[in-house]
């Protein structure tokens, strides 16, 4: 036997009256990122330029898939590219 091992088997268990107890911590990191889809919707549905309104709609579409994934990267992308779209399709509509 070695020598921590025999230590262990004269030791025994800990005579606590207490059972173990273990605590868990979840860490939720909830970055809420705003997919843009009713704002894409309505510019699809009212001032599809160029069919902006429609393009800003399906990266939003994909914005909101990747958030049921988890990919806070390509939420942000996808987010931020429907946005720069739909303030587009808003201005080219309204000139």
């Amino acid at each position: 036997m070695l020598k921590e091992e025999h230590e262990v088997a004269v030791l025994g268990m800990p005579h606590n009256p207490a059972p173990p107890t273990s605590i868990v911590i979840h860490i939720c990191s909830e970055t809420s990122v705003p997919d843009h889809v009713i704002w894409s919707l309505f510019n699809t549905l009212f001032m599809n330029s160029c069919c902006l309104g429609f393009i800003a709609f399906t990266y939003s579409v994909n914005s909101r898939d990747r958030k049921m994934v988890g990919d806070l990267t390509r939420i942000q992308v996808y987010a931020f590219t429907a946005k720069c779209l739909n303030v587009g399709a808003l201005f080219w509509a309204s000139s």
